[in-house]
């Protein structure tokens, strides 16, 4: 690394020499790491080519899940949910006891290993809520239900600032890891009072076709809202939005 002098201070790459700028100054380097072409041919880096397949196929399934709840992933992420999903994904890929080192992928790997994953980072369901939830699927018809006891919201949901209901949200979806192909539905519940210190039950229901081939993924979030002239306006609090995946279930 060299400083640059001068009137013209340049920022980019001609040749071997790369110009920039950090803290303040402008700095000159010359091109280093391995030849790409190294990589790629040169037996010394099977390795490196054998963890850059499989890291490659975890990226692929970590967007396409991630397209599959697009919606409630819209509302409740956090901007690290790529790559927090993405190391997830890895690892299942790396649970493939199927295939060998650079071909593991996915769709053979252990999918239960993204069971409990939280979309946002920052806050968890059970951070947000203490209230127990169950979660019953029937492959055979392709309906879910959960279903959220809570005996007092008041003391089981965190208060927030300008919020006045919450709602849960399911979603469902087989998904394809091989195709990129899915089929999802997703579900909301109706508004419940965070004041109230009455018990009531959230149930939330939603379907797929029946008798699905495919894993199939189950998500639990919550959304707060502001009630105004009876319209539900989103708060928009990280602190207040869950969305975890509560069930893997695969044939």
């Amino acid at each position: 690394m060299a400083r640059q002098k001068g009137v013209i201070k340049l920022e980019g790459r001609v040749g071997d020499l790369s110009f920039y700028k950090s803290g303040g100054d402008y700095l000159a380097r010359t091109k280093g790491g391995v030849d790409g072409d190294r990589i790629k041919k040169d037996p010394a880096f099977a390795r490196t080519r054998e963890n850059g397949a499989e890291f490659g196929r975890a990226g692929k399934a970590s967007k396409l899940l991630r397209g599959v709840f697009k919606a409630p992933i819209a509302m409740t992420a956090d901007k690290k949910v790529a790559s927090r999903l993405t190391t997830q994904m890895l690892k299942v890929a790396q649970s493939d006891t199927t295939n060998g080192r650079g071909e593991r992928t996915v769709a053979k790997g252990d999918l239960g290993l993204l069971l409990g994953f939280e979309f946002n980072g920052q806050a968890s369901l059970d951070e947000i809520m203490s209230a127990s939830s169950s979660v019953n699927f029937d492959r055979t018809t392709g309906a879910v239900t959960v279903d959220t006891e809570f005996t007092n919201p008041k003391l089981e949901l965190i208060a927030i600032e300008g919020a006045d209901v919450a709602r849960m949200t399911v979603g469902i979806a087989a998904v394809d890891f091989e195709s990129a192909e899915f089929e999802v539905n997703v579900a909301q519940s109706d508004a419940i009072d965070i004041t109230s210190k009455d018990a009531l039950t959230s149930s939330v229901s939603a379907n797929i076709s029946a008798d699905s081939t495919l894993p199939v993924f189950i998500v639990l979030g919550i959304e707060y809202y502001q009630k105004v002239n009876d319209e539900l306006y989103l708060i928009n609090n990280q602190e207040c939005r869950a969305l975890t995946i509560v069930a893997v279930d695969t044939v």
